[in-house]
């Protein structure tokens, strides 16, 4: 079912919506772009969208609904599977006997609706819909979720058998037959269950439950800020808690000591890794358990973030065959979500890749992956010994965080393997100063190091977005965190601002929230600085140079720092000027 341009034109001209001599500018320029000539009225404003869909139903006799205001019923919504209600854009809103009204946007997408038809045993009736009535019963599902969580929350949550007050007092006298029980009760289960499963959802990295002194506070992490999730009954905070255990093999009885575990979590629609740390606090114990997609594949350094010349330079190095290449940042900026991209790259039947990590976050085919286990002494620098031992082409290396790991690996490097790894500093440069301080020799470094890339991640923007241009109060007050003048000559010099263009000339964006997306922000991306070790680069290693020195003569050879990268993406509308800086100045 496909609405043929000559039909579309007649029906838009005998509807008095265009004129002739419109359609034809739009066909010209439709060609030209490769564009749906029905796409190029709406862009220029000839027609509306939901004009547009209205007359494509009057034509293929499929009737049109508008869902914009709709609130449909969750046993309804739940019918299609949210993952295919996202990915096909196609929602159900009505349910009559064995007749399914679902609303879509593409009439051609038969094959969704034949796979919903055997799903639920019913007859479906297709509609035609706007993005907008899709996006507002979308939202819907996480509505519909946390609905019935707090409903289970206040029928639940009474029916877990509390251990009495003095056993549980630091935890002493309760006996582990007594918490297995407790982790086993049908509420706990459903409890933990409905958490992860909501918080996977709502993309979150990370879940946070906090115990205080009458409550637990659930937290989640997207895209890299926390945020409350939901207060459950101070209550479930036990049974939660050894439930968690229960699942990560842990120990139930212990309270007085860290634990860290993990699980799998497994359903139709998403496999999911739950890494698993458990500290004891002063009102009992905390639990953070890190989400990590088991389905994801690895993404290109272009998805990353990766640009220009930092891209052109990050290919040239992972091409030599022997040297190190570090990976800079604080924790949570998405090192080693690099490191496996670079890795996904190198993994080729000709090379043989051997790692030790942890934890080993994702499952790679082909890469030989190593578990740190400091409980039985396999430690970065007893594995990475033996990893050596291993024929391997390229090793990677979780972190370098201590003088032996530091000089096995520039060894390993020394030796005819290319060496990949990690280290905590704020800046590429910094990492230089940072091995000298780990006692490893500076014509050592000099000798190995290949290339430094510095890192963190910024939100990009979810939707529409409100353009401005920075004010002179806006401009003072950027001066001091930053050289504005720099800034505005590489952005002339990678022609994304016009070379006459000075900063109160340049459009900048702000988000705009949503009820979907509060912040107006959704998903993240990387901004970079590439350091190579060139050859006057390796003379100021040998002379321990400071971290500043090396920056300037890192800039000098054509070096982009991650702030002028930030502002490139700014500037090219991906990110906000706030974002960038909250990054970078965190």
């Amino acid at each position: 079912m496909r609405v043929e341009k000559g039909q579309l034109k007649a029906f838009l001209l005998d509807a008095g919506l265009v004129k002739e001599d419109q359609f034809e500018k739009a066909m010209q320029k439709a060609e030209k772009t490769k564009q749906k000539v029905d796409d190029v009225l709406v862009l220029e404003g000839i027609i509306t969208q939901e004009e547009l869909i209205k007359l494509n139903a009057y034509i293929l006799g499929i009737p049109f609904v508008n869902l914009e205001k709709e609130i449909i019923l969750p046993e309804i919504l739940k019918i299609i599977p949210e993952p295919i209600a996202r990915s096909h854009n196609i929602v159900s809103f009505r349910k009559e006997g064995s007749n399914l009204e679902v609303a879509m946007l593409d009439p051609e997408d038969l094959g969704t609706i034949d796979f919903i038809k055997k799903k639920s045993n019913l007859k479906i009736l297709p509609r035609l819909t706007t993005p907008e009535s899709i996006k507002n019963v979308l939202k819907q599902y996480g509505k519909s979720l946390e609905a019935e969580f707090g409903e289970m929350i206040k029928q639940e949550a009474g029916g877990i058998k509390s251990l009495k007050d003095e056993e549980k007092t630091e935890g002493i006298g309760i006996a582990e037959e007594d918490l297995q029980k407790v982790a086993e009760e049908l509420p706990v289960i459903r409890i933990v269950d409905t958490l992860l499963k909501h918080a996977i959802l709502e993309r979150s990295s990370d879940i946070h439950i906090e115990p205080t002194e009458k409550e637990v506070v659930v937290r989640y992490r997207i895209d890299g800020v926390l945020r409350d999730a939901m207060v459950l009954p101070k209550e479930a905070a036990q049974g939660i808690v050894a439930r968690i255990k229960v699942l990560s093999n842990l120990k139930l009885d212990e309270h007085r000591l860290p634990q860290d575990g993990r699980f799998k979590i497994e359903s139709e629609d998403y496999k999911y890794s739950a890494r698993v740390s458990i500290l004891p606090v002063f009102d009992g114990e905390k639990v953070v358990m890190r989400l990590l997609a088991e389905t994801s594949n690895a993404y290109t350094l272009e998805q990353l973030g990766l640009r220009g010349s930092a891209m052109e330079r990050s290919q040239e190095n992972l091409k030599k065959p022997v040297g190190m290449i570090l990976i800079t940042g604080p924790t949570g900026s998405g090192k080693t979500t690099t490191l496996y991209s670079m890795m996904e790259i190198l993994n080729i039947p000709e090379v043989n890749i051997s790692t030790i990590e942890d934890p080993i976050e994702y499952r790679m085919p082909r890469i030989n992956q190593t578990q740190v286990n400091s409980k039985i002494g396999m430690t970065f620098a007893s594995g990475l010994r033996s990893l050596v031992r291993q024929d391997p082409d390229v090793i990677m290396v979780g972190e370098i965080r201590d003088n032996e790991t530091a000089s096995l690996a520039i060894n390993a490097a020394l030796t005819g393997h290319l060496v990949l790894s990690t280290i905590h500093t704020t800046s590429a440069s910094g990492a230089i100063p940072r091995l000298i301080d780990m006692k490893v020799e500076p014509f050592l470094i000099a000798s190995t190091l290949n290339l430094i890339l510095a890192q963190r991640l910024i939100r990009r923007f979810a939707g529409e977005t409100e353009k401005y241009n920075l004010s002179k109060a806006e401009i003072k007050h950027l001066e001091k965190s930053c050289d504005l003048n720099n800034i505005l000559k590489m952005l002339k010099e990678e022609k994304i601002v016009k070379p006459k263009d000075t900063i109160e000339d340049i459009v900048f964006h702000r988000p705009k929230p949503t009820k979907e997306y509060l912040d107006g922000y959704k998903g993240r991306v990387g901004i970079y600085e590439v350091l190579p070790v060139t050859e006057t680069i390796k003379d100021l290693i040998v002379k321990e140079a400071t971290s500043d020195q090396i920056q300037a003569q890192a800039r000098k050879e054509g070096m982009i720092t991650m702030l002028e990268d930030g502002f490139i993406k700014a500037a090219q509308g991906v990110t906000s000027i706030e974002e960038v800086l909250r990054a970078i100045m965190e």
